[in-house]
């Protein structure tokens, strides 16, 4: 059995159907193994057979709108990704606090020019601290120091399109201590 993070975007837990408990089910039955949610933002891990990620990504995006009505994306990884992400430690001596964000933005497919666009952002408050090709994923340090909050999110989805999904470099080690247990 393989493992899998889906990364869900637009996960509001205010709104009834996009509860964990429904969003398990989802998954369930679509015939998934091991399915857990982590935290109430969008996480859910899962065991399946299947090896093709982009249909994996479009069932379970069909499922989703189909019996819940969410629209959002759906990023999927492998355990296997996610692990060499860790161990490579993209934010060597720094640490995630109020302060300072450390995160993780996955992008559903990975641009041509990815490096070259990176290289033109210059946000203040926004230090992008590299890519990593095989998660497909940006890491970024945010500076929450400044009370204006930085507009990076809205310049990845302008740059890349709406397909990509962020998370603190906190819930992606929880994901992946998730699908070690």
């Amino acid at each position: 059995m393989n493992r899998y993070a889906a990364l869900l975007r637009g996960i509001m837990p205010t709104n009834p159907n996009m509860k964990n408990e429904k969003l398990r089910a989802v998954f369930e039955g679509l015939g998934f193994e091991k399915v857990a949610t982590l935290l109430s933002s969008g996480n859910v891990v899962f065991h399946s057979a299947d090896t093709d990620m982009p249909e994996l990504e479009a069932r379970v995006q069909e499922a989703l709108k189909a019996e819940l009505g969410i629209p959002g994306g759906t990023i999927i990884r492998s355990y296997e990704e996610l692990r060499k992400l860790i161990d490579t430690d993209p934010f060597p001596g720094l640490t995630h606090c109020r302060e300072t964000y450390l995160t993780a933005t996955f992008l559903k497919q990975a641009p041509p020019k990815l490096t070259h666009e990176l290289l033109k952002h210059s946000e203040p408050g926004v230090r992008i601290v590299g890519y990593d090709e095989a998660a497909r994923v940006v890491l970024s340090v945010i500076d929450n120091r400044d009370p204006r909050t930085p507009n990076f999110m809205a310049w990845m989805e302008k740059t890349y399109s709406k397909e990509i999904t962020t998370r603190t470099w906190l819930t992606v080690q929880k994901t992946v201590k998730k699908l070690e247990a």
